[in-house]
């Protein structure tokens, strides 16, 4: 219970670097976006260690200096082939969240390249059409001009560097999206419901949503305002 308290309290961190700059209804939306972003990112790399290593990384560092690797050998095709159908979608080393992190630590980061990792996600398949659509990250409300704006999305992925959504137990992201979504409804005074969809509604969107997937081998289904998850296997 304590590892749980202590994942959601660093996303919630994450939030007061976007409070002040906009209301709730609004970071809710950037906030929610980048952990997403890191979960798809940090789940692909680490399916990267594992077809490379047949086991899990203890790092993901470890595991982006062995993608980057990997990327410079003959290899490298047919590793993001199996990486796409087994994903669905892919990314290059400099599109991962931990190359984002390591270019923040070295005052190096720029949105255009996170906004490039949005794209290639969103492009992947369209299963992701649309996925990060309301993550702006050119609003003026992170600030006025490039530098600004970067800086600030910049300090919200250095927050969040500390949730662990790998090695964690449970369904961590669904918790994290459930627990801040109530946090939003309690700051704004609104019941939760209007920030999302009930878990019964939600399951039944999610089934429809996989009809006529079946074939998509691990396909995980999110509806986007609740935390709910529903993922089917192929025998």
């Amino acid at each position: 219970m304590t590892e749980r308290k202590d994942l959601l309290q660093v996303l919630w961190s994450g939030a007061d670097v976007l409070r002040g700059k906009m209301d709730a209804n609004e970071y809710k939306t950037y906030l929610l976006g980048l952990i997403f972003y890191k979960f798809l990112s940090d789940t692909y790399l680490a399916k990267v260690y594992d077809l490379l290593n047949d086991e899990m990384p203890d790092s993901l560092d470890e595991a982006q200096l062995q993608f980057e690797e990997a990327m410079n050998t003959e290899d490298a095709e047919d590793l993001l082939k199996e990486l796409k159908a087994s994903m669905h979608y892919t990314l290059d080393p400099e599109m991962t969240y931990v190359s984002m992190l390591n270019d923040v630590k070295n005052n190096a980061f720029n949105r255009e390249k996170l906004q490039a990792a949005f794209n290639r996600i969103q492009e992947s398949d369209v299963l992701f059409n649309g996925l990060f659509a309301d993550v702006d990250l050119y609003s003026n409300r992170l600030g006025t001009g490039d530098q600004k704006q970067s800086a600030t999305i910049a300090e919200v992925l250095k927050v969040l560097d500390g949730a662990d959504l790998i090695h964690a137990e449970g369904d961590v992201l669904g918790n994290a999206y459930e627990y801040l979504i109530g946090q939003f409804a309690s700051e704004t005074g609104k019941k939760a419901g209007e920030f999302y969809t009930p878990h019964g509604p939600a399951q039944i969107l999610c089934r429809i949503a996989m009809s006529g997937q079946e074939a998509k081998k691990g396909l995980q289904v999110y509806e986007i305002k609740t935390p709910y998850l529903i993922q089917f296997k192929v025998a």
